[in-house]
């Protein structure tokens, strides 16, 4: 069930059964030279939408733009300030707040959102705090889970892609989106096969060090059927975390 694709009394009817909603977070930046801009938000949305459609979860709209500052030199990477997504985010979790949503699972695709989402948290529990007078019970609670830690799938990604792996532009990540859009693969020849390692500094640091825009990683190696199990894995341990953490 998707909140956009919803109807008002859709989601008052929702409300009366739970509380609790999925909310997928993630990115636009580049993915090196066969991976699609929108990954690190797709991702989280690719497997999302399946859990919501297997469970009846419902499915917020994807917040996808975060912090991908060190992206910027190359074309098509968006970015926001750390203080605009935290702002950002208070505000889709104030209005969920207002309607009756108490539990906001936040399933994101980018590391480097985690350090602002973390802190867009402590933003929204500090306002519930000093909001309340006298009460210790606020009503919101927010998770985080990287949709690459959900139970198994780190498992299943290491016997797809032993080898070339890497931390960006990664054969998982790539064959999650190429399960959900075949349309949208991509055959690009790469040299080294297998991109180097090193250390991330400011945007044009970034493209001097990594010039197609890959760290460790051959996504080469991506495929749909890859991507396929991942997501089934992925789906899998999204409906049970999430049913776990919508009655806590």
């Amino acid at each position: 069930m998707q909140l956009h694709l919803s109807s008002w009394p859709e989601i008052q009817s929702y409300l009366e059964k739970s509380k609790a909603i999925v909310v997928p977070i993630g990115s636009t930046e580049q993915h090196g030279p066969n991976g699609l801009l929108g990954t690190d938000a797709l991702c989280p949305e690719i497997i999302a939408k399946r859990a919501g459609d297997e469970s009846g979860i419902l499915i917020g709209p994807t917040f996808n733009v975060g912090q991908a500052q060190h992206h910027m030199a190359f074309p098509g990477t968006i970015t926001l300030r750390p203080s605009t997504m935290i702002s950002a985010m208070r505000d889709w979790g104030q209005s969920l707040a207002r309607h009756g949503f108490e539990r906001i699972y936040w399933l994101n695709g980018h590391g480097g959102n985690i350090a602002t989402i973390t802190a867009a948290f402590s933003e929204m529990y500090h306002a519930i705090s000093f909001d309340r007078a006298g009460s210790n019970h606020p009503p919101l609670r927010c998770m985080l889970r990287n949709w690459w830690e959900l139970a198994g799938v780190g498992d299943i990604c290491r016997q797809l892609f032993p080898v070339g792996e890497g931390s960006h532009a990664t054969p998982s990540e790539v064959s999650v989106t190429y399960f959900a859009y075949p349309e949208a693969q991509k055959r690009v020849e790469m040299t080294p096969r297998i991109a180097p390692n090193g250390p991330i500094y400011d945007a044009e640091d970034y493209r001097r060090r990594f010039p197609d825009g890959r760290i460790g990683s051959d996504p080469s190696q991506a495929s749909v059927e890859a991507g396929e199990k991942i997501v089934r894995a992925a789906v899998k341990s999204l409906i049970t975390e999430f049913s776990a953490f919508s009655k806590s």
